[in-house]
């Protein structure tokens, strides 16, 4: 997956993430809607991190295409 195509799924996500935070304050959101939104999260911040690896790699002159999307519980503790 290139950066492009990462970019074009962080877009794909923040809109739905935004179509769901939208309904929340609305109608509120059923568990399953919850669940989803809180997947949506993670799955950003996964690729959020992963970009930032491959700019890191690419600055410093090496292959971008090493980097890992990282597990859920690691980019999560980011936050503590």
């Amino acid at each position: 997956m290139g950066e492009q195509d990462i970019i074009e799924y962080i877009d794909g996500l923040v809109t739905e993430e935004r179509d769901l935070r939208d309904r929340s304050t609305l109608d509120g959101l059923s568990g399953e809607e919850r669940a989803r939104l809180r997947e949506v999260e993670i799955r950003l911040d996964q690729c959020w991190d992963l970009l930032r690896q491959r700019r890191a790699l690419s600055e410093f002159g090496d292959d971008p295409s090493k980097a890992a999307v990282r597990p859920a519980a690691e980019v999560e503790d980011y936050r503590s």
